[in-house]
């Protein structure tokens, strides 16, 4: 794990190779996405068996809607009681989230107003093949479902032996009750463009790999998505208080993630920093993923020693950290210099793991720096806002004029003429 300090020269070089980590897809990634994607727009439900028989070992797309409604019973009664907690503060948390029609009088005989829709269908991509990611449903169906949208659509890929009865449960917790199992790019083409089996959704949610990332990218445009998912990143600001062994539990809770994960320390503190290090070489090789957190740390890994609290929060906004946890005696103190995060976890007793399962928040983050731009999934982004206008005679008469002279400013003479003809001469 490289050892870093902000005053020193090279420093600033080394910062900027640290924030553009992720790799850029290939060429070669790019065209076999794009041949998938094609591949399914015209195949149909016979490229998606095959495509499935290829890349997960069976060729069976839906699941019995009595495997989902019976899978709770298959399921660890603690575990599932846990499941539902996290339901229902995530729910409870999204509620809070929603926003209302409105409509406003400007003036005598003007009205104008803002009609707010849940989409129809969105689909949820949620990860599978070895992994296991029920939180991942609730993240992405909850605030769906709380935005009031009509159906969801889940897709996850699965081995030979199906879907793991906890995703099922998850998914029969959020009432969804059509859910395929493929994954990939060809997951992502038929939520996108519809098969004979898969209908065609409104919006696509949910991380996945490379493949999943640049299929959603490229069918953009025809479908809607959320936001384009990149290695999983933690960074945390600390100023030498509370235990350093939290901080290497912390930085290790995205690192086992996968390969590409970045973890970070900014401290003021170079005692606490040198501890840290130790605690986390200790930690690692304590770890059943040890080998991806290991690969993760030495290649995207850094401890960064920084003079004062100051410019930890300003390399913390340069970052824009997915998960930004300000490890430190007096979070309120930095909260409101902070410009850039997906999430913010304040003090020693808010870890990241909390976040992503069941605090509340959704943990669907911006990742590789789109903190500047992006926000967390949120029920805004299962919704569309439809403005409405309305004038009276008067009320055109009014603004009449100025309309015209505009339209006439950018030579649309049509437009101007759309105005004209109905203003009241006196």
């Amino acid at each position: 794990m490289r050892m870093l300090r902000s005053t020193d020269k090279g420093f600033a070089a080394e910062f900027s190779a640290l924030r553009a980590r992720a790799s850029l897809p290939t060429q070669e990634a790019e065209q076999a996405v794009r041949s998938i994607i094609y591949e399914v727009r015209t195949g149909g439900d016979a490229a998606l068996r095959s495509l499935t028989r290829r890349f997960d070992g069976h060729e069976i797309l839906a699941v019995d809607p009595s495997d989902i409604k019976s899978a709770r019973k298959r399921v660890d009664p603690k575990v599932f009681k846990s499941l539902q907690l996290a339901f229902k503060r995530i729910e409870s948390f999204h509620r809070r989230q929603l926003s209302n029609s409105w409509i406003t009088t400007e003036s005598d005989g003007e009205i104008l107003g803002q009609l707010v829709r849940p989409l129809e269908r969105v689909g949820i991509y949620v990860p599978g093949g070895k992994a296991l990611y029920p939180s991942s449903v609730l993240m992405n169906a909850i605030p769906a479902k709380v935005a009031g949208v009509s159906e969801i659509i889940m897709v996850s890929p699965a081995g030979p032996d199906g879907l793991h009865p906890l995703v099922l449960a998850a998914a029969d917790l959020c009432g969804i009750s059509r859910i395929f199992q493929i994954g990939g790019a060809q997951a992502v083409a038929a939520l996108a463009y519809g098969t004979e089996s898969v209908p065609r959704v409104d919006k696509i949610t949910g991380p996945g790999n490379i493949y999943v990332a640049l299929a959603k990218k490229l069918v953009y445009g025809d479908v809607d998505i959320d936001m384009i998912a990149g290695p999983s990143e933690i960074l945390i600001v600390a100023d030498g208080s509370g235990e350093p062994a939290w901080v290497a539990a912390d930085l290790l809770s995205q690192a086992e993630h996968d390969e590409m994960a970045s973890s970070v320390l900014i401290t003021t503190d170079e005692p606490f920093a040198a501890r840290v290090f130790d605690e986390l070489q200790a930690r690692l090789a304590q770890l059943p993923r040890e080998t991806i957190a290991r690969t993760s740390i030495d290649g995207h890994g850094a401890i960064i020693i920084a003079p004062d609290l100051a410019q930890a929060v300003n390399l913390a906004n340069e970052m824009a950290p997915e998960h930004l946890e300000l490890f430190v005696e007096r979070p309120w103190d930095l909260v409101g210099q902070i410009r850039n995060a997906g999430a913010v976890f304040m003090g020693h007793h808010t870890p990241e793991p909390l976040g992503d399962y069941l605090a509340g928040p959704n943990h669907v983050l911006p990742t590789a720096g789109s903190a500047r731009f992006y926000s967390a999934l949120s029920v805004d982004d299962f919704i569309k806002k439809i403005s409405l206008l309305c004038f009276t005679p008067s009320a055109l008469d009014a603004l009449g004029d100025d309309a015209v002279r505009l339209a006439a400013c950018e030579n649309l003479d049509a437009h101007a003429g759309s105005v004209a003809v109905r203003l009241i001469r006196k």
